[in-house]
């Protein structure tokens, strides 16, 4: 019999997969940027976002198992639904529509025009909504309530370092094609 952690495990190891994937593409996007005259900002909180990403993912695992507590079969289906279909829909959407400029580096080529289409016609940062709503729901998945309330106040303290960096190194044109819409994901 499939049990409801089972399914939680089997989707935490397809998002641990799915990072990979992100990470790959992430590479392969910022030396073609680079290449482009890109240049790199925000690199000192880098190893730490990476660190606290894969932290969670541990977290997500251990928590059942440190603290086993009967699954709540709404909180875990929603956050399947929410980290699956929301999260990784809206980041992959986010993720195609910058195509090369892509990179979970701050990697900004100076001088290129600003991209305002796909999710990014409503948000300055959709890619930063969707990590917030998988940190969240993908706990929830496996009944980590306790990772769920860290990973969400852990990705707030990063958001509020990682996106004024961001917002700095895309420059003046970036902020005025913005201006008018809202952040997400953080300050």
């Amino acid at each position: 019999m499939v049990t409801a952690r089972a399914i939680g495990y089997a989707l935490l190891g397809l998002v641990a997969l799915e990072r990979v994937v992100e990470l790959a593409v992430s590479t392969r996007n910022a030396r073609r940027t680079l290449a482009r005259g890109g240049v790199e900002r925000g690199r000192g909180h880098y190893p730490v976002m990476v660190a606290f990403h894969a932290g969670v993912l541990a977290a997500c695992a251990a928590e059942p198992v440190v603290w086993p507590e009967p699954a709540w079969p709404v909180a875990a289906t929603a956050g399947a639904a929410l980290a699956v279909a929301a999260a990784q829909a809206l980041r992959w959407w986010a993720v195609g529509t910058l195509g090369e400029r892509w990179s979970t580096r701050i990697v900004v080529v100076p001088g290129a025009a600003p991209v305002v289409s796909g999710p990014y016609r409503w948000l300055r940062h959709p890619n930063y909504v969707a990590v917030a709503v998988e940190l969240a729901a993908l706990p929830l998945a496996l009944g980590a309530w306790r990772t769920a309330i860290a990973a969400t106040l852990g990705n707030a303290a990063l958001m509020a370092i990682r996106i004024p960096a961001e917002e700095r190194a895309l420059g003046p044109a970036w902020a005025a094609a913005f201006a008018a819409r809202p952040r997400g994901g953080g300050p």
